[in-house]
């Protein structure tokens, strides 16, 4: 017998599941299609203030708050050995009115509180298998499951990463890349407080990532080239320890990197389009980029807070056939742009061309020297529109001056 549903998600990470819980909170009833995740996902993942409030609404932030670290300070530090340097870049969360930007918190607490609100949750029905097959017609979307069993939806969600068979079957194809990049992740015990503040130490193999944790531990993102990646991941933990102490000149103090220790090879992927009638593609079926400027998982949340504005409401409102086409056209700008930023950023670090280096530099010094440029940045990289939003008030208040 085939179960009638409104709304299928698929895939049951993050992404996914933030999905299928919003979704079930505006009223529209929610197949999740996942098989049960073996990971045991080790990164940490930095919510910015737009994404805090997401998590408020749907009432999971106070079950992930005492595993989190504020990021009331975020600063980059050139570390590089290149004849045209940049000065140091604080962005501090005061100055655009905000006790902090985000939160750093492990992966498995996000996920753990998901799971939880996920099975208490009346309007969805987890299936813990994978899917077959699925046919996106212009009436329904039918989903044959790896039991055999079968779910008919009004729309279907692709949240199943990079090689999403949502996509694939919408006919939706993709542009991939990829960089000569491994990211270690690992987190870590110190001896100096990190008082909420996150470290980007920019570097010739790509950024060196320090994000608080609780009490005194912070989490490390630290991208180099695949054969060093290797070399590291095999070296005994007092002595990356020692490495990773001397990378960040000390400011935290003694060091001691933690059991648990991972690589993953850096590249990048956008769909050719992020919806298609009565399909849209959200996180990793959508987009992909290296772990800079705490981008991924907000992104992925926007997509999320999207999807709500649209498809959100009442069991009596239907699901317009062509929404996700109109979902494509509300994220295309977001998505497109954030990717592009993040890719020219990655791209200066690995560049030896002194053109490069001397714009990144410049722009670093800009951002150092003008403030109202560098709450412009801050807000944007908040929420979309936030930093240009407040232009305009900038511009007024320099001419008062």
């Amino acid at each position: 017998m085939t179960k009638q549903f409104e709304i299928a998600v698929i895939g049951r990470g993050l992404a996914g599941s933030a999905a299928a819980l919003a979704m079930a909170r505006s009223g529209r009833n929610v197949a999740l299609v996942a098989p049960p995740s073996g990971d045991a996902d080790r990164r940490t993942t930095a919510l910015m203030d737009q994404s805090i409030h997401f998590m408020e609404k749907l009432g999971l932030w106070p079950d992930v708050l005492p595993r989190a670290a504020a990021l009331s300070t975020m600063q980059i530090i050139d570390g590089t050995d290149r004849l045209l340097r940049a000065p140091v870049v604080a962005f501090k969360s005061e100055e655009i009115g905000l006790s902090a930007f985000g939160y750093n918190m492990p992966n498995q607490a996000l996920i753990a509180a998901f799971d939880r609100a996920i099975a208490a949750e009346p309007n969805i029905t987890a299936f813990a298998v994978a899917a077959e097959t699925i046919e996106i017609g212009s009436e329904a979307v039918q989903i044959t499951l790896t039991d055999d069993a079968e779910i008919r939806a009004d729309f279907v969600v692709g949240a199943d990463g990079r090689q999403s068979k949502t996509r694939e079957a919408a006919g939706v194809g993709v542009r991939n890349w990829s960089y000569p990049q491994t990211a270690l992740v690992m987190n870590f015990a110190h001896t100096v407080p990190h008082h909420d503040v996150s470290t980007e130490f920019h570097t010739a193999s790509g950024p060196f990532t320090q994000v608080p944790l609780p009490g005194m531990r912070s989490s490390l993102v630290w991208v180099v080239a695949p054969a060093e990646a290797e070399r590291l991941s095999a070296l005994p933990l007092s002595e990356l320890s020692h490495l990773v102490e001397a990378r960040m000149q000390s400011v935290l103090g003694a060091v001691t990197v933690e059991e648990g220790v991972q690589a993953w090879p850096l590249s990048g992927m956008t769909a050719a389009r992020f919806g298609k009638g009565r399909a849209a593609f959200i996180g990793e079926a959508a987009h992909a980029f290296p772990p800079i400027g705490a981008q991924g998982l907000n992104l992925s949340l926007r997509d999320v807070m999207a999807l709500v504005e649209l498809l959100g409401g009442a069991p009596e409102q239907p699901i317009d056939p062509a929404a996700g086409d109109r979902y494509h056209r509300l994220r295309r700008t977001d998505v497109l742009s954030r990717t592009a930023s993040v890719d020219l950023l990655n791209r200066s670090l690995l560049s030896g061309l002194l053109p490069v280096q001397m714009l990144r530099a410049a722009g670093l010094h800009l951002l150092s020297g003008l403030a109202p440029l560098r709450q412009i940045v801050m807000r944007e990289g908040i929420a979309p529109g936030g930093g240009l939003g407040f232009l305009p008030g900038l511009l007024r208040e320099k001419i008062r001056r």
